[in-house]
């Protein structure tokens, strides 16, 4: 990030523009436009920089003092021509990042049952008296619906529960 001192603030301000359309459009700002700035091994890493950072403060919910914050070694007038960028197009980003998100898999839960039983004993234990829970997935992926099933024990249910709990929070901070 330090070689965004190597244009004006108002240049930093467009440059940043079109990294947010190379992250919402696929339209990558050209090196042609900066190779008197940065040699390409610069170009990519300050490119990537911006783009992961544009992503994380919209994927993070930033205030523009943490925007601001993470930008304070940059120099003046930087961070503040990233943080009008990032307020001018954070709707856009959102969108975005919620399309990459859904790239990853286009797998969409359909339906679900599940099953508690006691296992009373087993082959090698007599007794044993442990909770387990049966659970069906009716997943549709591709137009096709397929089932996965799933026993857990209960360390294993108190994992998912976990997981799906800070998945649904992620979720509602997108919103």
């Amino acid at each position: 990030m330090l070689s965004l001192k190597k244009v004006p603030t108002a240049e930093c301000h467009r440059l940043c523009h079109r990294v947010v359309d190379e992250i919402c459009r696929g339209e990558p700002p050209s090196l042609v436009d900066y190779s008197d700035t940065w040699s390409l091994v610069e170009w990519l890493d300050l490119r990537d920089c911006l783009t992961s950072l544009l992503l994380k403060m919209v994927g993070d919910g930033s205030s523009d003092e943490q925007v601001l914050a993470g930008l304070s070694d940059v120099g003046p007038g930087y961070g503040e021509a990233v943080l009008s960028v990032l307020e001018a197009r954070r709707e856009e980003l959102r969108k975005a990042l919620i399309q990459r998100t859904h790239l990853m898999s286009s797998a969409n839960l359909q339906d679900f049952d599940w099953q508690l039983k006691l296992a009373l004993s087993s082959d090698k234990i007599s007794s044993l008296q442990t909770p387990l829970l049966n659970l069906s997935l009716y997943v549709r992926e591709e137009g096709a619906l397929r089932s996965v099933a799933i026993e857990m024990g209960r360390e294993e249910l108190n994992t998912l529960i976990s997981s799906l709990e800070a998945a649904n929070k992620v979720v509602l901070q997108l919103k």
